[in-house]
Parts: C-alpha cells; structure tokens; sequence
C-alpha cells in the first residue's frame, strides 16, 4: 500500500521522462506522484506534503527555481532534489541557495537518482526517529536536534533542512577538522568526486546566518586543503 511507501512527486514536463522515472522508481519500491506544471505542484505539495520532491529546472511557466523558493518560503521543509539538463555550476549554486537539497544532471540516469533519494530519505528518517533529542549551545548561538532548528540570541535561524543538517554535523564536532570526503558521506551518502560545491555553497549561506563573517570567517572556517572546521563562537578568534 502506498501508506506504507515513500511518496516521490516527480515535477517534470517531459511526460516520457517523468514515466520512465516513474516507472522505475516504482519498481524500487517508491509511489510517485507526476505534476507537470510548477503552479500546481506548489499547491499540490503544500496541500499534501509528499516524502520528496523531485524537480526539474526548466519548466513552462514557472521554473523549478522559482517553485523550490515558493515552497522553502511557505514552510516545506522535505528534501527537494533537482534535475538540471544545464552543466553549469551557477544553476547548481542557485537551485542550492533557494533550497534545493541535491541536484541530478541530465541525462537521467535511475541507479544515480535512486541513490541520491535514498540519501537523502535516509538522512531525513534517521533526524525524525532520533529518540532523545540534543541542544548544543554555544554563547549567544544554540542548535537543537531534536526539533531541528536554531537560533541566535533568541532569534530563530532560518535554515533549509540540507542548511539545519550541515551545521549540527559542523557544530557536534566542534574543535575537529571535517575532511570533504567525511563530510560528503556523513550528508549526501556518497564519496566526493573532488568538484562538487554544494557543501561549500551551504556554508556560504549558513554563515551570515549565525553571525559568523563570511569574508574572514571565524566559527566555521575552511582549512585549505583539509575540510571545514567549527570554532566555538565564544572561543572564535
């Protein structure tokens, strides 16, 4: 029953595309859902919030960008995953910055999108079934597991879920260098392939947010040739 399956809606115009896509993720388990129009989807998964959401770039109309920041905006915080037919790393940067969690090129390939949702489904299960949740303060800045949020002398941070996940993973290992390639796993389930900017793009946005500097960051700082490195704020220098 598809109560019991996790339920994928696939945003893509290209009908052929989205039920070959259907059609094997279905094989593996999965109930998809296919909307092809951008407007519609919104309303769709806002009106019944689907596990996931994949979403293509270019649609008629309104574009995947547009409707990944209708949805971030009006609260959906499940993972969004985007297809993009574009090999250009500014279309990534972008669609990462309105709050996608992931991204696929085109041409589809299903084991690469199976994989990539299976990650991305198995992060988000394993936050909500955490059984006892954690709060980790630090001065002015604190960052609660349990409920998935943050906050800043009493303001709460607006964070993306992909946001919210790579800041606790920074802060729980406080004082440690996080090399790329541990990062990549811990997040994406996958190996690094040396290219990807996406957790370097999330680090970009987060800082402002938690009052670090982004041009000469002391709380999440980048050691050239090492990884990423949280500083305690009341600690930072």
């Amino acid at each position: 029953m598809d109560a019991d399956r996790e339920r994928i809606l696939i945003v893509e115009d290209d009908r052929k595309l989205a039920a070959l896509i259907g059609d094997f993720l279905e094989s593996q388990g999965l109930a998809v859902s296919i909307e092809s129009d951008g407007g519609a989807a919104v309303d769709r998964v806002l009106g019944d919030p689907p596990s996931l959401v994949v979403l293509d770039l270019m649609l008629p109309g309104e574009d995947g960008l547009s409707v990944c920041k209708r949805l971030r905006a009006a609260g959906f915080t499940r993972p969004i995953l985007m297809l993009t037919a574009r090999s250009d790393d500014q279309d990534h940067i972008q669609g990462l910055e309105l709050g996608a969690d992931d991204y696929v090129n085109k041409p589809v390939r299903p084991q690469v999108l199976l994989a990539r949702i299976r990650a991305l489904l198995r992060r988000r299960g394993e936050a909500e079934q955490h059984a006892a949740p954690r709060r980790l303060e630090f001065g002015a800045l604190t960052v609660d597991h349990g409920r998935r949020e943050a906050w800043l002398h009493g303001e709460l941070i607006d964070l993306t879920g992909a946001e919210f996940d790579l800041l606790w993973l920074l802060a729980s290992n406080a004082g440690r260098i996080l090399s790329r390639e541990e990062t990549f796993v811990a997040l994406r389930g996958i190996e690094y392939d040396g290219q990807d900017r996406s957790i370097d793009v999330r680090i970009s946005r987060i800082r402002p947010k938690i009052g670090d500097d982004p041009e000469m960051p002391r709380i999440i700082k980048t050691v050239r040739s090492k990884g990423y490195l949280f500083v305690a704020p009341e600690s930072a220098q």
